[in-house]
């Protein structure tokens, strides 16, 4: 190499390492901005629901459970939420996740290390080493070696790959501890809906005996008329089958109901039967409270984990396209030791056994074939998916939500004419038992008219359930429980 291009070579390293420096603290690659969502302004159906519910207090949405003013539901969720074990594995999660974000972040500062050896050696005379030394006098096969340092590398990120990195994993972190609430969102209501199943099917059970007593007493009415030649063995087999169809009804009741307290132990991270006689006995005191739901879809990106947690996803995939790019560009390590070496111990910590050392590395990948490019690309294809996803999460969210106001709807609007229902069959009830007291019917249409009122009764409670787990799915899919 001639001596003109020593300088040459030296000026041009020394104007790169300039330039390096000076963008210390850069990053390359796209800077993150949460993508803007055309979304309407109000829900559909929510004018009907609020008319619906105009004379009820909404609860907040963070403990909207306390709004159905049922203390044994509301201990049932705050025992749910304190030991469900998904809760329990979510957080082991987030915790992970934090991890490896300080670890991401801590990448970007220096490394320093303290080390120490004390060697002891019995040098072979058959070795190189051995045979040359042995040939000098005063030599001595037995050796120590004494080494004491501290260490210091840095690897300085010039162009913000290791910055870009954290703030994925940063990203990441938060995602997790959207996954979480999220599932806290679906504990507080797969509680609520399996006890109110287990309430409808305690009240069905209820009605179910009842009717099987009405049924009972219109076969004997039968029979006795039977005996008499009042009646003919076609009305009796009629009075038998629908006492067999009510009994039979029964069984897949108190399935419904022993399913449904199995759920709930779960639910609560107990084994099931744990906590079934605390639902022992069959009471209807909760009430259904309205909802607020006249913010609109835009509440959703704020209150919905799923979709906080689909955008965090997002931010992540778009720094990883930074931290991909920034594998063009030059990367700088500098590391320090200071360090004491000698043969004897007595001599190590002096200034004749100092060993200071200083280096300097630098790393390019010039000619890869294109793994660079092939990196950037897998994570821009990365971020557009997650883009994809974000925006159908909160698709998802908004569907959820309208699907569940207008279901919540359709059933007051049913428990309403099934009230009016009942009464008036309440009514024709009563009226039919006047007139038995008068001799003006007979008492089997007093019972016919008993079965067709508990039959109502039974349809009003499926309903009334039915209505109390849409308030929840409508709670849930708002976002409420975190």
């Amino acid at each position: 190499m001639s001596k003109s291009v020593r300088p040459l070579r030296g000026a041009s390293l020394l104007l790169s390492g300039s330039l390096a420096l000076s963008l210390a603290g850069c990053a390359v690659g796209p800077d993150y901005h949460s993508p803007a969502l055309a979304e309407p302004a109000a829900y559909h159906n929510a004018p009907d629901l609020a008319a619906r519910q105009a004379t009820r207090a909404a609860p907040t949405l963070d403990s909207w459970w306390q709004g159905f003013d049922d203390p044994v539901l509301s201990r049932l969720i705050g025992r749910a939420l304190a030991q469900n074990l998904d809760l329990k594995a979510a957080l082991a999660r987030v915790a992970q996740a934090r991890a490896a974000a300080d670890e991401a972040g801590a990448q970007r500062l220096p490394e320093a290390s303290l080390g120490a050896d004390a060697l002891r050696e019995h040098q072979s005379l058959q070795s190189p080493l051995g045979k040359i030394a042995s040939a000098f006098p005063g030599y001595s096969r037995n050796q120590s070696l004494y080494d004491i340092g501290a260490g210091a590398s840095w690897e300085a990120d010039l162009f913000g790959g290791l910055k870009r990195q954290a703030e994925a994993a940063d990203a990441e972190a938060q995602a997790a501890e959207a996954d979480r609430l999220g599932l806290r969102v679906s504990i507080a209501a797969e509680v609520a809906d399996a006890y109110f199943r287990v309430r409808a099917a305690q009240q069905r059970i209820a009605l179910a005996e009842a009717q099987t007593r009405t049924d009972a007493r219109l076969l004997n009415l039968v029979q006795l008329r039977l005996a008499g030649g009042l009646a003919t063995r076609r009305e009796q087999a009629q009075a038998e089958a629908l006492l067999a169809q009510t009994r039979a009804s029964l069984p897949p009741l108190t399935i419904e109901r022993e399913v449904q307290l199995n759920r709930l132990d779960v639910l609560m991270g107990a084994t099931p039967g744990s906590y079934a006689s605390e639902l022992a006995r069959s009471v209807e005191r909760y009430t259904v409270p309205a909802i607020a739901a006249s913010r609109g879809p835009a509440e959703l990106l704020r209150r919905r984990p799923d979709v906080i947690a689909a955008e965090r996803r997002l931010a992540a995939s778009n720094a990883r396209i930074g931290a991909a790019t920034a594998q063009y560009y030059p990367q700088l390590t500098l590391s320090a030791l200071l360090g004491f070496v000698s043969l004897g111990s007595g001599q190590l910590l002096t200034a004749a056994a100092l060993q200071p050392q200083a280096a300097a590395g630098l790393r390019w990948r010039l000619f890869d074939f294109g793994r660079v490019d092939a990196e950037v690309a897998s994570a821009k294809g990365g971020e557009a998916e997650a883009l994809a996803r974000y925006r159908q999460s909160m698709l998802r969210a908004t569907e959820d939500v309208e699907n569940a106001i207008v279901t919540l709807t359709q059933l007051e609007a049913q428990d309403g004419e099934l009230k009016a229902q009942v009464a008036a069959q309440t009514q024709a009830r009563d009226t039919s038992e006047e007139a038995y007291r008068g001799g003006a019917v007979s008492l089997f249409e007093v019972l016919d008219e008993e079965r067709r009122l508990l039959a109502a009764r039974d349809q009003q409670a499926q309903v009334r359930a039915a209505d109390a787990r849409a308030a929840v799915a409508t709670f849930r899919a708002l976002g409420g429980g975190w």
